[in-house]
Protein backbone atom coordinates (compact mmCIF):
# COMPACT_ATOMS: atom_id res chain seq x y z
CA UNK A 1 0.00 0.00 0.00
CA UNK A 2 1.36 3.37 -0.86
CA UNK A 3 0.35 5.48 2.63
CA UNK A 4 2.51 8.61 1.27
CA UNK A 5 0.64 8.85 -2.00
CA UNK A 6 -2.91 7.61 -0.02
CA UNK A 7 -2.40 10.65 2.91
CA UNK A 8 -1.45 13.24 0.39
CA UNK A 9 -4.67 12.64 -1.80
CA UNK A 10 -6.81 12.63 0.83
CA UNK A 11 -5.37 15.50 2.79
CA UNK A 12 -5.73 17.61 -0.11
CA UNK A 13 -9.65 16.74 -0.20
CA UNK A 14 -10.08 17.64 2.75
CA UNK A 15 -8.23 20.63 3.20
CA UNK A 16 -9.88 21.88 -0.08
CA UNK A 17 -13.75 20.64 0.85
CA UNK A 18 -13.31 22.57 3.56
CA UNK A 19 -12.74 25.99 2.30
CA UNK A 20 -16.79 26.19 1.40
CA UNK A 21 -18.18 23.58 3.73
CA UNK A 22 -16.52 25.33 7.43
CA UNK A 23 -16.63 23.77 10.31
CA UNK A 24 -17.95 20.29 9.09
CA UNK A 25 -14.46 18.18 9.04
CA UNK A 26 -16.49 14.99 10.36
CA UNK A 27 -19.01 15.30 7.37
CA UNK A 28 -16.48 15.50 5.05
CA UNK A 29 -14.60 12.55 6.37
CA UNK A 30 -17.92 10.45 6.11
CA UNK A 31 -18.75 12.02 3.00
CA UNK A 32 -15.17 10.58 1.88
CA UNK A 33 -15.58 7.16 3.68
CA UNK A 34 -19.10 6.42 1.41
CA UNK A 35 -16.91 7.83 -1.74
CA UNK A 36 -13.80 5.43 -0.91
CA UNK A 37 -16.25 2.29 0.21
CA UNK A 38 -17.28 2.73 -3.29
CA UNK A 39 -20.84 3.60 -1.80
CA UNK A 40 -23.88 6.24 -1.17
CA UNK A 41 -24.52 8.55 1.84
CA UNK A 42 -27.46 10.03 3.34
CA UNK A 43 -27.93 12.87 4.83
CA UNK A 44 -30.43 13.57 7.16
CA UNK A 45 -31.58 17.18 8.30
CA UNK A 46 -33.18 20.31 8.00
CA UNK A 47 -32.44 22.22 4.33
CA UNK A 48 -29.84 25.38 4.32
CA UNK A 49 -26.99 23.81 6.26
CA UNK A 50 -24.63 22.64 3.45
CA UNK A 51 -25.82 19.29 2.35
CA UNK A 52 -25.59 20.12 -1.20
CA UNK A 53 -22.83 22.41 -0.90
CA UNK A 54 -21.08 19.39 0.80
CA UNK A 55 -21.80 17.21 -2.69
CA UNK A 56 -21.44 19.42 -4.90
CA UNK A 57 -17.68 20.30 -3.31
CA UNK A 58 -16.36 16.97 -3.56
CA UNK A 59 -17.30 16.45 -7.01
CA UNK A 60 -15.72 19.61 -8.06
CA UNK A 61 -12.36 18.57 -5.98
CA UNK A 62 -12.18 15.29 -7.58
CA UNK A 63 -12.87 16.66 -11.19
CA UNK A 64 -16.72 14.44 -11.74
CA UNK A 65 -19.66 14.70 -13.37
CA UNK A 66 -21.77 15.91 -11.37
CA UNK A 67 -25.79 16.06 -11.50
CA UNK A 68 -28.42 17.45 -9.14
CA UNK A 69 -32.37 15.75 -9.29
CA UNK A 70 -34.52 17.96 -7.39
CA UNK A 71 -37.21 15.24 -6.42
CA UNK A 72 -40.57 16.06 -6.23
CA UNK A 73 -43.61 14.44 -5.58
CA UNK A 74 -44.51 14.59 -9.28
CA UNK A 75 -41.25 12.71 -10.59
CA UNK A 76 -41.26 9.75 -12.35
CA UNK A 77 -38.88 7.16 -12.79
CA UNK A 78 -38.56 8.25 -15.98
CA UNK A 79 -36.94 11.03 -15.25
CA UNK A 80 -33.90 9.58 -13.41
CA UNK A 81 -33.06 6.84 -15.27
CA UNK A 82 -33.89 8.08 -18.68
CA UNK A 83 -36.59 6.11 -21.04
CA UNK A 84 -37.98 6.11 -24.71
CA UNK A 85 -37.24 8.58 -26.94
CA UNK A 86 -39.25 9.09 -30.68
CA UNK A 87 -36.91 10.23 -33.11
CA UNK A 88 -38.45 12.09 -35.89
CA UNK A 89 -36.04 11.44 -38.52
CA UNK A 90 -35.96 7.31 -38.03
CA UNK A 91 -39.50 7.60 -37.13
CA UNK A 92 -37.96 4.81 -34.26
CA UNK A 93 -37.81 5.13 -30.30
CA UNK A 94 -34.27 5.45 -28.84
CA UNK A 95 -33.26 5.14 -25.63
CA UNK A 96 -31.96 8.25 -23.96
CA UNK A 97 -30.31 7.55 -20.23
CA UNK A 98 -31.08 10.02 -17.62
CA UNK A 99 -29.54 12.15 -14.92
CA UNK A 100 -28.35 9.34 -13.30
CA UNK A 101 -25.37 8.53 -16.03
CA UNK A 102 -23.22 10.71 -13.95
CA UNK A 103 -19.79 10.05 -11.05
CA UNK A 104 -22.21 11.87 -8.27
CA UNK A 105 -25.26 12.08 -7.98
CA UNK A 106 -27.31 14.61 -5.76
CA UNK A 107 -30.80 13.42 -4.99
CA UNK A 108 -31.91 16.31 -3.19
CA UNK A 109 -34.97 15.94 -0.73
CA UNK A 110 -35.17 12.10 -1.86
CA UNK A 111 -37.97 11.58 0.36
CA UNK A 112 -40.63 14.27 -1.19
CA UNK A 113 -40.54 11.73 -4.45
CA UNK A 114 -42.89 8.85 -3.97
CA UNK A 115 -41.90 5.02 -3.58
CA UNK A 116 -42.38 3.87 -6.91
CA UNK A 117 -39.85 7.00 -7.79
CA UNK A 118 -36.85 5.97 -5.24
CA UNK A 119 -37.39 2.44 -6.61
CA UNK A 120 -35.82 3.61 -10.09
CA UNK A 121 -32.80 4.19 -7.80
CA UNK A 122 -32.36 0.46 -6.51
CA UNK A 123 -30.75 -0.86 -9.64
CA UNK A 124 -28.24 1.83 -10.00
CA UNK A 125 -27.34 2.01 -6.51
CA UNK A 126 -26.69 -1.69 -6.02
CA UNK A 127 -25.71 -2.42 -9.39
CA UNK A 128 -23.99 0.44 -10.90
CA UNK A 129 -25.71 0.17 -13.56
CA UNK A 130 -28.93 1.13 -15.22
CA UNK A 131 -31.72 -0.82 -17.54
CA UNK A 132 -33.89 0.50 -19.77
CA UNK A 133 -36.01 -1.41 -22.37
CA UNK A 134 -33.34 -4.57 -22.27
CA UNK A 135 -30.45 -1.87 -22.35
CA UNK A 136 -28.30 -1.71 -19.82
CA UNK A 137 -25.71 0.88 -19.19
CA UNK A 138 -22.57 0.36 -16.78
CA UNK A 139 -22.21 3.59 -14.96
CA UNK A 140 -19.66 5.55 -14.81
CA UNK A 141 -16.59 4.70 -11.92
CA UNK A 142 -16.80 6.49 -9.67
CA UNK A 143 -20.35 6.25 -8.95
CA UNK A 144 -22.02 7.32 -5.57
CA UNK A 145 -25.21 8.64 -5.11
CA UNK A 146 -25.92 11.63 -2.41
CA UNK A 147 -29.27 11.61 -1.02
CA UNK A 148 -30.67 14.32 1.17
CA UNK A 149 -33.63 13.63 3.15
CA UNK A 150 -36.11 16.30 5.10
CA UNK A 151 -37.04 15.51 8.43
CA UNK A 152 -40.82 13.61 8.46
CA UNK A 153 -42.21 16.15 9.71
CA UNK A 154 -42.24 18.15 7.16
CA UNK A 155 -45.45 18.78 4.99
CA UNK A 156 -45.44 16.31 1.79
CA UNK A 157 -42.55 14.02 2.69
CA UNK A 158 -42.83 10.04 2.19
CA UNK A 159 -40.69 7.17 4.53
CA UNK A 160 -38.16 5.69 2.27
CA UNK A 161 -38.28 2.05 2.23
CA UNK A 162 -36.14 -0.44 4.22
CA UNK A 163 -34.70 -1.56 1.05
CA UNK A 164 -33.70 1.83 -0.45
CA UNK A 165 -32.32 2.94 3.12
CA UNK A 166 -30.04 -0.31 2.82
CA UNK A 167 -28.51 0.79 -0.06
CA UNK A 168 -26.29 4.12 1.76
CA UNK A 169 -23.72 2.45 3.67
CA UNK A 170 -24.07 5.67 5.81
CA UNK A 171 -26.41 7.92 6.94
CA UNK A 172 -25.56 11.44 8.65
CA UNK A 173 -26.79 14.89 9.95
CA UNK A 174 -24.75 18.04 9.26
CA UNK A 175 -26.55 19.94 12.25
CA UNK A 176 -25.45 23.98 12.19
CA UNK A 177 -22.32 24.98 12.09
CA UNK A 178 -20.47 26.55 15.46
CA UNK A 179 -20.96 30.17 16.42
CA UNK A 180 -17.64 31.40 14.69
CA UNK A 181 -18.08 29.40 11.34
CA UNK A 182 -21.35 30.45 10.98
CA UNK A 183 -20.82 34.21 11.49
CA UNK A 184 -17.85 33.48 9.11
CA UNK A 185 -20.13 32.23 6.46
CA UNK A 186 -22.55 35.09 7.01
CA UNK A 187 -19.75 37.21 6.48
CA UNK A 188 -18.06 36.06 2.99
CA UNK A 189 -21.58 35.33 1.14
CA UNK A 190 -22.99 38.43 -0.72
CA UNK A 191 -25.43 37.08 -2.89
CA UNK A 192 -27.77 33.71 -2.83
CA UNK A 193 -26.38 31.59 -4.32
CA UNK A 194 -23.67 29.30 -3.47
CA UNK A 195 -20.18 30.57 -3.07
CA UNK A 196 -18.06 28.30 -4.65
CA UNK A 197 -14.75 30.15 -5.95
CA UNK A 198 -12.87 28.52 -3.66
CA UNK A 199 -13.65 24.81 -4.73
CA UNK A 200 -10.63 23.89 -7.14
CA UNK A 201 -9.68 20.42 -8.74
CA UNK A 202 -6.51 18.82 -6.82
CA UNK A 203 -7.62 15.44 -7.11
CA UNK A 204 -8.42 13.13 -10.51
CA UNK A 205 -10.88 10.42 -11.04
CA UNK A 206 -8.52 7.95 -11.45
CA UNK A 207 -6.76 9.66 -7.68
CA UNK A 208 -10.26 8.22 -6.24
CA UNK A 209 -10.32 5.05 -8.25
CA UNK A 210 -6.71 4.96 -6.50
CA UNK A 211 -8.07 5.43 -3.14
CA UNK A 212 -10.77 2.65 -3.26
CA UNK A 213 -8.87 -0.13 -4.14
CA UNK A 214 -6.51 0.96 -1.27
CA UNK A 215 -9.40 1.17 1.19
CA UNK A 216 -10.44 -2.80 -0.55
CA UNK A 217 -6.67 -3.70 0.78
CA UNK A 218 -6.90 -2.88 4.67
CA UNK A 219 -6.76 -5.58 6.93
CA UNK A 220 -9.70 -6.26 9.21
CA UNK A 221 -9.25 -9.14 11.71
CA UNK A 222 -11.00 -11.99 12.40
CA UNK A 223 -11.14 -10.68 16.04
CA UNK A 224 -12.55 -7.26 13.97
CA UNK A 225 -15.15 -9.38 12.33
CA UNK A 226 -16.79 -11.06 15.39
CA UNK A 227 -16.75 -7.80 17.41
CA UNK A 228 -18.70 -6.21 14.17
CA UNK A 229 -20.81 -9.71 14.19
CA UNK A 230 -21.54 -9.39 17.97
CA UNK A 231 -22.95 -5.81 17.53
CA UNK A 232 -24.89 -6.93 14.94
CA UNK A 233 -26.34 -9.74 16.54
CA UNK A 234 -27.27 -7.40 19.67
CA UNK A 235 -29.22 -5.37 17.29
CA UNK A 236 -31.16 -8.10 16.82
CA UNK A 237 -31.72 -9.24 20.30
CA UNK A 238 -32.43 -5.73 21.65
CA UNK A 239 -36.68 -5.45 23.05
CA UNK A 240 -36.60 -2.05 21.52
CA UNK A 241 -36.09 -3.23 17.92
CA UNK A 242 -38.70 -5.28 15.68
CA UNK A 243 -35.94 -5.72 12.84
CA UNK A 244 -32.28 -5.67 13.85
CA UNK A 245 -29.33 -5.18 10.92
CA UNK A 246 -29.20 -7.51 8.77
CA UNK A 247 -26.33 -9.41 7.03
CA UNK A 248 -25.40 -6.63 4.33
CA UNK A 249 -24.98 -4.22 7.59
CA UNK A 250 -22.40 -5.77 8.90
CA UNK A 251 -21.10 -5.99 5.48
CA UNK A 252 -21.25 -2.49 5.57
CA UNK A 253 -19.95 -1.79 8.60
CA UNK A 254 -16.82 -3.76 7.79
CA UNK A 255 -16.30 -1.82 4.25
CA UNK A 256 -16.85 1.38 5.23
CA UNK A 257 -14.32 0.94 8.80
CA UNK A 258 -12.08 0.12 6.02
CA UNK A 259 -12.00 3.61 4.04
CA UNK A 260 -12.45 5.29 7.65
CA UNK A 261 -9.40 3.45 8.52
CA UNK A 262 -7.27 4.62 5.26
CA UNK A 263 -8.59 7.91 5.67
CA UNK A 264 -6.97 7.62 9.47
CA UNK A 265 -3.68 6.41 7.82
CA UNK A 266 -3.85 2.94 9.05
CA UNK A 267 -3.59 -0.31 7.13
CA UNK A 268 -6.04 -2.00 9.46
CA UNK A 269 -8.95 -1.95 11.29
CA UNK A 270 -9.20 -1.32 15.19
CA UNK A 271 -12.55 -1.49 17.55
CA UNK A 272 -12.64 2.19 17.55
CA UNK A 273 -13.34 2.41 13.93
CA UNK A 274 -16.19 0.25 14.83
CA UNK A 275 -17.35 2.23 17.66
CA UNK A 276 -17.64 4.99 15.69
CA UNK A 277 -18.84 4.21 12.63
CA UNK A 278 -21.51 1.91 13.52
CA UNK A 279 -24.06 4.25 14.63
CA UNK A 280 -23.89 5.92 11.37
CA UNK A 281 -24.07 3.00 9.28
CA UNK A 282 -26.78 1.13 11.22
CA UNK A 283 -28.98 3.52 12.58
CA UNK A 284 -30.90 3.69 9.00
CA UNK A 285 -31.16 -0.52 9.17
CA UNK A 286 -33.25 -0.30 12.14
CA UNK A 287 -36.59 -0.98 13.02
CA UNK A 288 -37.21 0.43 16.29
CA UNK A 289 -41.03 -1.28 17.65
CA UNK A 290 -43.99 1.13 17.73
CA UNK A 291 -44.19 2.08 21.36
CA UNK A 292 -40.59 4.17 20.28
CA UNK A 293 -40.30 7.24 17.59
CA UNK A 294 -38.75 6.35 14.26
CA UNK A 295 -36.64 9.60 14.75
CA UNK A 296 -32.64 8.69 14.02
CA UNK A 297 -31.52 10.07 17.27
CA UNK A 298 -33.49 6.86 18.65
CA UNK A 299 -32.08 4.18 16.65
CA UNK A 300 -28.85 5.92 17.19
CA UNK A 301 -29.17 5.44 21.01
CA UNK A 302 -30.18 1.83 20.50
CA UNK A 303 -26.49 1.17 18.19
CA UNK A 304 -24.93 3.01 21.32
CA UNK A 305 -26.51 0.53 23.93
CA UNK A 306 -25.39 -2.29 21.41
CA UNK A 307 -22.43 -0.79 21.00
CA UNK A 308 -21.82 -0.53 25.49
CA UNK A 309 -23.23 -4.61 25.80
CA UNK A 310 -20.68 -6.10 23.43
CA UNK A 311 -17.44 -6.81 25.54
CA UNK A 312 -13.77 -6.30 23.10
CA UNK A 313 -12.57 -9.23 21.64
Amino acid sequence: MNFEKSKKIIGALIENIEKIVRGKRESIILALTGLLSKSHILIEDIPGIGKTTLAMALSRSIDAEFRRIQMTADMLPADIIGGLVFNPKSQEFEVRFGPICANIVLCDEINRSTPRTQSALLECMAEGRVTIDRQTLDLKEPFMVVATQNPMEYEGCYMLGESQKDRFILSFKMGYPDYEHEKDIIKTHKDVKINDGDIKTVASIEDVLFLQSEAAEVTVSDSVVEYIMNIIKASRKDKRVSIGASTRGAIMLKIACSAFALISGRDHVIYDDVKYLAPFVLAHRIEPIAEYSMERDIAINIISDCIDSVAVI
